[in-house]
């Protein structure tokens, strides 16, 4: 009888343990599926809503902000369990490394990406070479005089 009670409660767990791990996968890919992903590499609770919410709010805010006219959705990865050393925005790696969760952390990346997207490299430096182009063209009132 208490074998049988063990062998039952086991299943039951076992189903449990499935149901949890689905939810969290579905939580997971429908963030991603908006351009956001989370690993983790230590064993802290994975903040999946919060997180799609603070991405989705700050692309908005960038958007609002830069009058762009497409929705900014760009591609990220939030690591979380990171060493203090290595926290931060890679850009070329679309990753906001964080040693815990922090919301507001986050959003800064996000922000960061966020602007990376609405401003390509291609773009960055065409601008760039454009501001060369006009220092160049500009003369100081000095050098008139002589």
């Amino acid at each position: 009888m208490k074998g049988e009670r063990t062998e039952i409660w086991h299943s039951k767990f076992s189903e449990l343990l499935a149901l949890v791990t689905a939810l969290f996968l579905l939580t997971t890919m429908s963030v991603a599926q908006e351009g956001l992903a989370i690993r983790s590499n230590v064993n802290q609770k994975s903040p999946s809503a919060e997180a799609g919410k603070v991405y989705l709010s700050a692309c908005a805010a960038v958007q609002r902000e830069f009058g762009s006219s497409h929705d900014l959705r760009p591609r990220v990865t939030l690591v979380l369990g990171v060493e203090k050393h290595a926290e931060g925005v890679d850009v070329d790696s679309r990753e906001i490394r964080l040693v815990k969760w922090n919301r507001y952390m986050f959003a800064q990346g996000v922000v960061i990406l966020a602007f990376e997207e609405l401003m390509p490299k291609t773009q960055v430096l065409l601008v760039a070479k454009r501001a060369v182009a006009w220092s160049d063209a500009t003369v100081d009132v000095g050098q008139i005089a002589k």
